[in-house]
């Protein structure tokens, strides 16, 4: 799972650019689904099992996409500013490195601001090298993700884009690992997420799902005077969401998720997320609407270049994943 994770993370992909993160999950899921093909927004879907009697038409939605900058301006000595892609505080971005779609690197840079002034994003830049705006390597539009290497703390992990490409990787484990279904599921790796749930949307439309799940990252409640407090802590297990201010889980759903992984011997904790949003909305709203629910993995430092995960808190969302999506689907 780390060497998945690790290729899921380094790899560039803004939202509304993620051709070569798409290439990595198509290979990583190669064989093991009965149908995949990408819709017109770009998001893979991969189809597994027949619907029987007792099954569903399941969606189950992992967005592809990371935060981003895109840049609108280039001046005379070739420094390159930009706007983001996605929620983006300045705070982190100072002197981190990016690289573009084309593999072009560069440092983020700050002009002079007052002491004690806050930053805005219009106060830094990306230094690419460049001496003149004739010999910059980029142009106004091109995208760049943020450049940070996977780092394996053991029982943590850390990198950039962990949201949301660890709930990718639990996706793709999951579609490995279901041998019976009796359902007919619809692994959704969706793009444009972090710009307003966009790929999930669509997916929803055409998929047309009786019940759905986002997989996703949540807020840690675990670091020191973390505000609003939060009942979710790295290492207590995968967290059934109950809400965030994007949709509020179907009660149903959230109490046969909490069941199944009781009887299963899964250890899982309750979500609520007061701020941030999952593709469990598109899903929710999708037609004449569609009962949904999230399996959440708890992150630390998200939309930052370094958000950590718990090992053991993948690889349990994936079995609760997996106990899901192999037994019918209760809405009492």
């Amino acid at each position: 799972m780390k060497s998945l994770i690790q290729k899921l993370v380094e790899t560039p992909g803004p939202s509304g650019f993620e051709y070569a993160i798409r290439d990595v999950i198509r290979e990583a899921i190669d064989g093991h689904a009965d149908e995949v093909r990408v819709d017109a927004l770009g998001s893979l879907i991969a189809r597994k099992g027949t619907q029987t009697e007792d099954g569903m038409r399941v969606m189950v939605s992992a967005h592809i996409d990371e935060i981003g900058l895109m840049v609108t301006h280039i001046d005379e000595n070739g420094f390159v500013r930009f706007t983001n892609i996605g929620g983006i505080s300045p705070l982190t971005c100072y002197g981190g490195r990016v690289v573009f779609m084309d593999g072009t690197r560069g440092v983020i840079g700050i002009d002079g601001i007052e002491r004690g002034k806050m930053p805005m994003l219009s106060d830094l830049f990306i230094d690419v090298g460049a001496t003149s705006k004739a010999d910059c390597p980029v142009k106004v539009g091109d995208v760049c993700g943020f450049e940070r290497p996977f780092l394996d703390l053991g029982k943590r992990m850390v990198a950039k884009s962990m949201d949301d490409r660890v709930a990718a990787a639990v996706a793709v484990e999951a579609l490995k690992r279901l041998e019976a279904t009796p359902h007919e599921v619809h692994f959704v790796f969706s793009t444009q997420e972090e710009v307003g749930i966009r790929g999930a949307t669509t997916a929803a439309f055409g998929v047309d799902p009786d019940v759905g799940f986002a997989v996703d990252v949540t807020r840690s409640g675990d670091t020191p005077r973390v505000n609003p407090k939060m009942a979710t802590a790295l290492g207590d297990g995968p967290a059934i969401k109950v809400r965030d201010s994007s949709f509020i889980a179907d009660p149903r759903l959230v109490d046969w998720m909490v069941t199944t992984a009781e009887k299963a011997d899964i250890p899982y904790q309750l979500e609520v997320l007061e701020a941030g949003g999952t593709d469990g909305r598109a899903i929710q709203m999708t037609r004449g609407g569609v009962p949904a629910g999230c399996v959440s993995i708890a992150c630390r430092y998200i939309h930052s270049p370094s958000e950590m995960v718990d090992s053991d808190d993948v690889e349990n969302a994936i079995k609760l994943l997996v106990v899901l999506l192999s037994a019918p689907i209760v809405l009492d």
